[in-house]
């Protein structure tokens, strides 16, 4: 019997749906949760323009608040069939991290949308508790009838990006940080990548950007926009400390090549100004942006370089709208638009 092959579609490609958590933990955004509902209302009602939207919710109060700020942004209701609620338990509201990782498995000639169900330690067992984020996947395979498939291996989803074409971007940083698989080798985890998302290549880049909490993910720094066109931030400023990691990781990315041995194309993004909160670096980026079926969801900063960021991703995704969405007070807890969104694509 052959083996089955596993296939993980790129985040451009047809969704038939992306998937939210409701914020609900206060410590995620200590002193500065009050705000942070809304703008996943309006994160809920930009996607829900362009195809369903899944929450997940702790219970029937936070479905009502959630469905009245919802209420806010589209008054006449255009779009609210597209928004549907579960009421699957979470810790908190990263859902890139602890969401469900579709992709497709091909067996005997048939194709199927399953689950895979990494295992989630938040970020190296940083913030307990989160027994209910990690059964996530589990829940909701369950709500949707589809198979699960547990690799027995620690990942987030914002550790990994791919080009739907057998490449990975990823960082040393956090995948061979030993908070994550202390076990697995470095030739260990690409196995299991490439076993479970058909992967043939990885790209490893080095450290993350200033702030980040989850040891260097790479959608705050290097994301692809095309089978063989990357975007990757760049700081300008020789004295801010994202300056060095982030020109060793264009150093790393001018050497990379696609399967076929050519070079990629790298196209500079620039980072916003640096952005403090309560004396605190916070891991502002551009390239925590999300890619919806008819719209780029950018995260902006009240900074000058936003527009900037916005007419270098229009020029990668002239198909789409560019919506930017002020992300300053959702920074705060660490993470922006990429961070809380997962997509489901389409089969």
């Amino acid at each position: 019997m052959t083996e089955p092959r596993y296939f993980m579609p790129p985040e451009w490609a047809h969704h038939s749906s992306t998937w939210l958590s409701w914020p609900h933990k206060l410590e995620s955004w200590p002193g500065k949760f009050e705000p942070v509902p809304a703008v996943f209302a309006e994160l809920a009602f930009q996607l829900s323009r362009s195809e369903t939207v899944n929450i997940n919710v702790m219970d029937e109060s936070m479905e009502h608040d959630a469905r009245r700020l919802l209420k806010l942004k589209d008054p006449d209701c255009r779009f609210a069939d597209r928004v549907r609620f579960h009421r699957i338990r979470t810790n908190d509201a990263w859902c890139r991290d602890h969401g469900p990782n579709y992709v497709f498995r091909e067996e005997g000639g048939i194709r199927e949308k399953v689950v895979i169900d990494w295992d989630y330690n938040a970020w190296g067992g940083k913030y307990e508790p989160f027994d209910d984020d990690d059964a996530v996947p589990e829940r909701v395979a369950d709500i949707q009838g589809l198979s699960r498939i547990v690799p027995g291996m620690v990942l987030e989803g914002g550790a990994i990006d791919v080009n739907g074409n057998g490449l990975l971007l990823t960082t040393e940083a956090c995948l061979l940080n030993p908070n994550r698989n202390p076990s697995l080798t470095r030739t260990e985890i690409e196995e299991r990548l490439g076993r479970y998302l058909g992967i043939r290549k990885v790209l490893w880049l080095g450290e993350g950007i200033a702030g980040d909490d989850t040891d260097g993910h790479v959608d705050d720094m290097t994301r692809f926009v095309g089978e063989s066109t990357v975007v990757t931030v760049v700081e300008e400023d020789p004295s801010d400390e994202n300056f060095k990691p982030l020109q060793e990781n264009f150093r790393r990315l001018r050497t990379f090549t696609g399967l076929d041995g050519r070079p990629l194309d790298i196209v500079p993004l620039p980072m916003p100004a640096p952005v403090f909160y309560d004396g605190e670096r916070l891991p502002a980026s551009y390239a925590n942006f999300y890619i919806a079926n008819t719209a780029v969801l950018v995260p902006t900063y009240r900074c000058e370089r936003d527009h900037l960021a916005i007419e270098v991703l229009q020029r990668c995704f002239p198909d789409r709208e560019i919506v930017g969405i002020d992300c300053s007070d959702l920074i705060w807890g660490l993470g922006a638009i990429h961070c809380v969104t997962h997509e489901e694509p389409a089969l």
